[in-house]
């Protein structure tokens, strides 16, 4: 699971000028927490942008250090394999995104 914190604080540092960690221990499961205040991404783009090698429209790169359209994938692939998942959200209080991952305990 590390590596699929590291890609989502990645792209939050990424995209964001601030981001936040945060960890919720509850009786079943366990989920971390990854918020920014950055662009976001918009609702109806949030499933295509776990895919592989998707790649969004150019609000979120306006850098050059763009990646290759893995890192969301990679947090999904490995939440799935250790019985859990990965969502996107828009972040209520920084305005831009929220990636929660939830797992078992």
């Amino acid at each position: 699971m590390q590596r699929a914190i590291e890609n989502l604080l990645g792209n939050a540092v990424r995209y964001g000028k601030f981001v936040r960690l945060s960890v919720d221990l509850q009786d079943a499961r366990i989920e971390f927490t990854i918020e920014d205040d950055g662009p976001g991404i918009p609702t109806n783009q949030r499933e295509t942008a776990l895919e592989p090698f998707s790649r969004l429209d150019s609000a979120r790169n306006q850098n050059d250090n763009v990646g290759s359209g893995l890192g969301l994938a990679i947090a999904t692939d490995l939440a799935r394999s250790h019985g859990g998942h990965l969502k996107l959200y828009k972040c209520a209080d920084l305005g831009g995104l929220k990636a929660v991952i939830s797992l078992p305990r």
